[in-house]
């Protein structure tokens, strides 16, 4: 093979050079230096015009005055000329073979010498032309005429000035202008490219293929078990399709994730897009919505035009619930809504009369109740996939994960963490790890022990110590007893929370807290829920007991008792009275309404029966906290001596807890019951939600109700 066929080859075969286009074509087009192409015009003016202004510095004269060119420069007869210009000052010209003296060094030091000794060379400000005149025919009367010095007169324009005073606003006028247009359109660096508010109804849409690195994957992605069989199909359905399509199955148009905040629904869509090899369009429901009327709709479409051009590929729209709240319930009824013309257009893109081969669509909420019907249906998103917040096992998943960057003590115990962590989502749970590091640094610690994780759960449940706060005696005796009445009547009852600590030093706007360790029930049944209600009361009958007398300590207690109570009659039908009904409106239709679902009878029979299990759970409370007076006179009187105690303290004065708790078992998919009804379960979880504070609730309780500040707090 000869030289000139290798080179030959070489040229075929070789790659071009330069970055390569996501979008096709090489990134050395002629296109790419349009962004410095716009700015060579202006480069060029402002060059011409400094120039200019320098070229008109080396002809400035130097500053003098009269009585100097009069006794130095007239009288020696080295003026050549005088010029008055403008009737405001007068330029003086020095005789060319008198620069060179040394007084007229200076002259020739302004720039370029030729254009030194042409002159002006010196200048002077005068009062008035007359004035001038006369002192000059005094300073010459002893010349002959011949030699006398005439003065000229010459009008000159500041052209430069000129220029400048009417092109300077107007060039501030146009950079005004166009920062505040590309700040409308995104900026000039958006995914709409350099075009400014002639691209603003472009996609702003991330997109990330083979060549974008994302280092997240399903490994980094701790617990979500479930949710992960379910993406990881989507992904392989992508990657091997015909292990599908040979039985005939389709690929799913679209998946919902639903959860509440923290639980990793926008970490899936990024392990997604790791995991993918396909490209992967990334944005927010939020970037769809723009000032200018049109602009959402028209970006839908230039998404789901780029998402055709790059089929099959997948498209995640984060908080779709800012596009895609349900229509016609706003409270601006009859406006032109923009919102809804840009899920009107999503609708149409996702599943209208031009179908989307190949384009698969993720979306993540926490607000699934207030999203459009026709968005949820079958065709448009075909699953929806619950993201939960973590059971233990997943937890202990998640602190797995989030310990690997700390230096930790040998006595850090992964499974005592999970379990001291009931309810947290997994970003509580890196704000745990993260809080953790961040107290033992501030202790000067070398490595992470397990006290730093009990503070650091104390830290986020609670709030700050406030050791310095300044109360009575009196208001710490009451806060040590509310809180002693709590521990008392919670270690007594079968189906209270186990207390974990109890501690009267103040904390956030609280004045005491008390931590609980509640069991991860699944259903709540109604002795458990009298029983958590007469925990709550335990407070304020500790504050009849022992000083006869109430305070306004218990406005959190009265106010999880009162949702509670209105919970079990008008949701969760546990009420004889009223029977097994539930007003709870799972659909959310009845958001805007103005009328209630009950007759004005049913609605004083609900007050009635509401005050009588209040009424009941509270001198239940008084009763038990009267048989163990002398054990909770105990219990207080500690609490005020230690400030802080734990359940061994009250193991102490009360023996072992009588109860035990149930054992949790996993349930295994062959136990579940194929007659159970979803929809059910996930309604009654949407009614505890509602209800605000039911017994179902895995968050640790931080007991601040005792210890609200209220203003008859501050008034003491």
């Amino acid at each position: 093979m000869t030289d000139e066929t290798k080179d030959k080859d070489k040229e075929t075969t070789e790659p071009p050079k330069g970055n390569i286009n996501p979008l096709g074509g090489n990134d050395n087009s002629p296109k790419k230096n349009n962004k410095y192409n716009q700015y060579l015009i202006p480069a060029l003016v402002g060059m011409t015009m400094l120039l200019m202004y320098f070229l008109s510095g080396q002809r400035e004269a130097i500053k003098t005055d009269w009585k100097t060119v009069r006794d130095d420069y007239l009288v020696n007869n080295e003026v050549e000329k005088l010029v008055i210009i403008n009737q405001t000052y007068v330029e003086v010209f020095i005789k060319a073979e008198k620069l060179d003296e040394p007084k007229h060094s200076n002259v020739l030091k302004r720039g370029i010498s030729q254009l030194a000794k042409t002159g002006p060379h010196y200048r002077f400000s005068i009062a008035s032309v007359d004035r001038f005149t006369e002192n000059l025919d005094e300073a010459q009367k002893d010349k002959p005429i011949s030699e006398r010095i005439e003065p000229g007169a010459e009008y000159k324009k500041d052209v430069f000035g000129e220029v400048l005073g009417w092109l300077l606003p107007l060039a501030i006028l146009i950079v005004i202008w166009l920062v505040i247009f590309r700040r409308m359109s995104g900026g000039a660096g958006g995914a709409g490219g350099p075009g400014g508010i002639f691209n603003v109804g472009k996609s702003k849409a991330k997109i990330f293929d083979k060549d974008t690195s994302v280092k997240t994957n399903f490994k980094d992605v701790a617990g979500l078990e479930e949710a992960k069989v379910e993406i990881q199909e989507i992904v392989e359905f992508l990657k091997k399709p015909q292990k599908y399509t040979e039985l005939g199955g389709k690929i799913p148009k679209g998946a919902l994730l639903v959860g509440p905040p923290g639980t990793g629904k926008t970490l899936l869509a990024k392990a997604v897009a790791g995991e993918a090899n396909v490209p992967f369009f990334s944005m927010s429901g939020s970037d769809f919505v723009e000032m200018f009327v049109g602009v959402g709709a028209s970006r839908v479409r230039d998404l789901f035009k780029q998402a055709k051009e790059k089929a099959p590929c997948i498209i995640f729209i984060d908080e779709i619930d800012a596009i895609g709240r349900a229509r016609g319930k706003n409270p601006n009824m009859g406006a032109n809504d923009e919102r809804e013309n840009t899920l009107n257009q999503l609708l149409t893109e996702m599943d209208g009369f031009a179908t989307n081969t190949g384009v698969i669509i993720l979306a993540a909420t926490n607000r699934a109740d207030i999203l459009d019907r026709a968005l949820l249906r079958a065709g448009r998103f075909d699953r929806q996939i619950h993201v939960e917040l973590p059971d233990l096992n997943e937890r202990r998943d998640i602190f797995k994960v989030h310990l690997k960057p700390l230096k930790l003590d040998t006595k850090v115990d992964v499974e005592f963490l999970s379990k001291q962590t009931p309810g947290f989502s997994g970003a509580d749970i890196a704000n745990v790890c993260n809080e953790a590091a961040l107290i033992a640094a501030r202790q000067s610690k070398t490595k992470v022990e397990k006290q730093d994780f009990l503070d650091a759960v104390d830290r986020i449940i609670g709030g700050l110590e406030r050791k310095n706060k300044i109360i009575s005696r009196l208001e710490k005796r009451t806060i040590a007893f509310h809180e002693a009445g709590h521990a008392t009547i919670s270690w007594m009852l079968e189906h209270a929370n186990p207390l974990v600590k109890v501690t009267i030093i103040p904390r956030g706007k609280a004045l005491g807290a008390a931590w609980y360790l509640p069991e991860e029930r699944q259903i709540t049944t109604k002795e458990q829920l009298l029983d958590e209600m007469c925990s709550t009361l335990g407070g304020r009958a500790s504050e009849e007991v022992n000083f006869g007398k109430y305070s306004t300590g218990a406005l959190n207690d009265l106010e999880r008792v009162t949702k509670q109570a209105y919970a079990m009659v008008t949701y969760f039908g546990l009420s004889d009275k009223i029977g097994h009904k539930s007003f709870y409106d799972s659909s959310g239709q009845s958001e805007y309404s103005f009328t209630k679902p009950y007759s004005e009878k049913t609605a004083e029979l609900i007050d009635d029966e509401v005050n009588q299990i209040i009424e009941n759970q509270y001198k239940r409370a008084v009763e038990i906290l009267k048989e163990n007076k002398e054990n909770l006179t105990k219990l207080g009187e500690r609490l005020l001596e230690k400030e802080v105690i734990f359940t061994e303290d009250l193991e102490k004065i009360f023996g072992p807890r009588k109860f035990v708790p149930d054992e949790q078992i996993g349930l295994a998919p062959k136990e579940i019951l194929k007659d159970t009804k979803v929809e059910d379960a996930s309604a009654s979880s949407k009614a505890a939600s509602t209800a605000k504070e039911t017994t179902t609730s895995k968050k640790t309780k931080s007991k601040s109700d005792s210890t609200k500040e209220t203003d008859s707090d501050k008034e003491k």
